[in-house]
């Protein structure tokens, strides 16, 4: 049965041997839990702070207060416009509220919980975004229509490469193309990814310039009566794409996509692959070979076939002049499909890292950009084995938190990839500030 939390804390300011075991049944009730001993708000204040928690003498220690932070409380209850003057009071009303989400929102001009006392003092105090993360959000069931092995709430290892060209392509464009530097990369808990581009340059576009960002990734543009429709230019692909389509999508279309979702050995995806392919002739003939289901090329293994039978299709179009449709094929089953209304304006929220997600549990961790493909959905943590762990901890002369789990390893990927990183650029943006207001001219002389 599920286990009362208050008695579990209680037990484990005495000890934790005798704690009681926690179940993975209901999610919300071992969150008051999961904020009190494992939520990392201290990591997440010093990322959100952005130097400004009061260290260097160019800080502004008004600037985290004027973040808004929206709480999901349990039973959908939306608040939002909540702010925290500081990391400690953020971390009490979490322990209070128990929110089920926290979602992020922009940084104002003033302060969101006083906002309605700004609204009649004229354009210069209007409550406005003025800073905010550039972000980005995949969500798997966009792709239900390419996947066979899952479809809506479903993720498996089969499908995650599809996340995984995703994170390398946009991480690669948002680093080389645009001069990025700062990007954090978490795991939605379920079934998607989530992207924050952290530079004060990221921080500070507009409305407008975010779109342009968007657009400039949004090469597939979703599925209109039936046909895909992609925007990109061939055989002079646009460097993007190009980079894209050789370094990603081609070596994971043959390696990955088409044997493990056995593209063409599914009526739905061979159909998906076929409207693709402008030529009666060459989908006639192709169709009613997979019909007889015969070894092709002497190839009858499961997944295996879908690649001897692509690389028959793929001689076919080649020979017939249309390698424009082979690229067609590969990059609308693989190139990223973005959520772009989530990245165009600045005042959207977006969830949170290290959430715990409502339904299944996982929280919501790092993923190291530089390696996705070893990222295993299935192996992230959930609350409930979290304090289990803390539980199993023997050290009970220690603080019980997060350094005592398998989150340790998600924590040092986050400092590693991201935090660590990030702080010493925005030490050196607030240094450079500094140098600039001693350097302005006084009027002392």
């Amino acid at each position: 049965g599920h286990v009362c939390v208050a008695e579990a804390m209680e037990r484990d300011e005495v000890g934790r041997t005798t704690t009681p075991k926690f179940d993975e049944g209901c999610v919300q009730d071992l969150m008051k839990s999961y904020y009190s001993l494992l939520f990392p708000w201290k990591e997440m204040y010093r990322w959100l702070s952005y130097g400004n928690d009061g260290k260097l003498p160019q800080a502004d220690p008004n600037y985290f207060r004027k973040r808004e932070f929206c709480f999901t409380l349990d039973g959908d209850i939306f608040v939002r416009y909540q702010s925290f003057g500081n990391g400690e009071e953020l971390f009490k009303a979490l322990k209070e509220k128990v929110p089920a989400k926290i979602d992020l929102g922009p940084v104002y001009s003033v302060d969101p919980q006083k906002r309605s006392s700004y609204a009649s003092s004229g354009p210069q105090k209007a409550f406005t975004p003025i800073e905010r993360e550039l972000v980005f959000d995949i969500d798997m069931t966009d792709y239900d229509d390419v996947r066979a092995c899952c479809d809506q709430a479903s993720i498996c290892a089969k499908c995650w490469p599809l996340m995984t060209a995703a994170i390398k392509i946009l991480d690669t464009g948002l680093r080389e193309d645009f001069g990025f530097r700062n990007l954090l990369w978490v795991f939605s808990g379920r079934r998607g990814i989530h992207c924050w581009v952290c530079d004060q340059r990221a921080r500070n576009l507009s409305d407008e310039q975010r779109s342009a960002v968007a657009n400039y990734f949004a090469v597939y543009k979703g599925v209109e009566a039936g046909k895909t429709k992609l925007d990109f230019t061939y055989p002079n692909m646009h460097p993007l794409v190009d980079r894209s389509y050789k370094q990603v999508l081609l070596p994971m279309w043959k390696e990955n996509v088409l044997p493990q979702q056995r593209v063409l050995e599914t009526q739905k995806l061979q159909e998906k692959v076929l409207s693709m392919i402008p030529d009666e002739e060459i989908c006639r003939k192709h169709r009613e070979q997979w019909a007889q289901n015969r070894p092709c090329n002497g190839v009858s293994e499961p997944g295996a076939l879908s690649v001897a039978r692509w690389e028959k299709l793929a001689g076919d179009l080649a020979r017939a002049n249309k390698r424009r449709i082979i690229a067609d094929i590969i990059v609308g089953f693989t190139y990223p499909r973005l959520d772009i209304d989530v990245s165009k304006k600045m005042n959207h929220l977006l969830k949170a890292p290290f959430c715990v997600h409502p339904k299944t549990g996982k929280v919501c961790v790092p993923i190291d950009p530089k390696s996705p493909e070893d990222f295993d959905p299935d192996a992230v943590p959930t609350v409930a084995q979290l304090l289990n762990e803390i539980n199993r901890c023997e050290k009970s002369d220690q603080p019980a938190s997060w350094h005592q789990t398998s989150m340790k390893e998600w924590m040092d990927i986050y400092l590693a990839t991201f935090l660590e990183g990030l702080q010493e650029d925005v030490k050196a943006d607030l240094q450079k500030k500094g140098r600039q207001t001693a350097e302005m001219p006084r009027a002392d002389w």
